[in-house]
């Protein structure tokens, strides 16, 4: 049954996706949207980028409390704390994340956005079974 939240988890980020696009006429690209916010490179729209980041936060945690859901996230702080800052790190080489190349970019047929998502998904994979498998910190 978990790909079932899988499925809507997709709905829910294509669908706003769809709806910042028509709203704003700009891609949904949440490193973007979250780096602009940190460095105040666009300050014109702080109000937009903080209620964007704190649904992007409160909705999986509210879901999250309504449904009971089990995350399968690792307890090792260590590992989380220098994921966030690899994939930080990853998204601005890339100029984009998985929202802005992975959703837009493909669902747009550009082939920077296909490229890049095939690149971190790879990436990702490797780094999974590098970690889980032969080192097992996660």
């Amino acid at each position: 049954m978990d790909w079932v939240w899988g499925f809507v988890g997709g709905l829910m980020i294509g669908g706003a996706a769809a709806v910042y696009l028509l709203y704003n006429g700009r891609v949904m690209g949440a490193s973007g949207i979250i780096g602009e916010l940190v460095d105040r490179s666009d300050w014109s729209n702080w109000a937009e980028r903080l209620v964007f980041l704190a649904a992007l936060i409160g909705v999986p945690y509210l879901l999250s409390l309504l449904i009971g859901g089990e995350t399968h996230l690792t307890q090792n702080w260590l590992v989380i704390v220098l994921a966030g800052l690899l994939v930080g790190v990853g998204t601005r080489l890339a100029n984009g994340c998985t929202s802005g190349h992975g959703v837009c970019g493909i669902s747009r047929l550009s082939l920077r956005g296909i490229v890049a998502t095939l690149i971190y998904v790879l990436a990702g994979g490797l780094t999974m079974a590098l970690l889980r498998h032969l080192i097992g910190v996660i």
